[in-house]
């Protein structure tokens, strides 16, 4: 996996449930399948989270890879929602907001993901027709 991919890569924690329903959310509204996933902690995700000095046992964080930049937390999340069809880039305008309190709402919910929303014992698998957009 490149850091200089083409297709916007998302890193999410493979076992929370949250994070599991904000890739199923993101599947549903990229019908063109131009968004790839990986678990932060797959070898795919720990290879990108190295390459842009990430830390790579700390799995509260939502990443963006996307055209050789990275970007995480709030920003990642609202960059993600411009390649959506419909509305949902509007919601881009959010980015306004300063973000560290756009980051301070975000870690909030991320310190508290389990607790609130679970988590499983393993990644997921996604379904035979998915598995191009995941990297191993």
């Amino acid at each position: 996996m490149k850091a200089s991919e083409t297709k916007p890569v998302v890193l999410f924690d493979g076992i929370c449930n949250l994070c599991n329903a904000t890739v199923q959310f993101i599947i549903r509204h990229d019908p063109q399948g131009r968004i790839r996933f990986a678990a932060l902690q797959s070898a795919a995700g720990q290879q990108l989270l190295a390459h842009f000095a990430l830390p790579q046992e700390n799995f509260d964080t939502f990443v963006l890879a996307e055209n050789g930049q990275c970007y995480t937390r709030s920003t990642a999340a609202l960059r993600v929602l411009r390649h959506f069809p419909g509305g949902w880039p509007l919601l881009y305008g959010l980015v306004v907001i300063p973000r560290p309190l756009r980051d301070f709402c975000y870690n909030l919910l991320a310190r508290r993901r389990y607790a609130w929303f679970g988590k499983q014992a393993e990644c997921m698998l996604p379904t035979p027709e998915l598995r191009e957009r995941f990297l191993a």
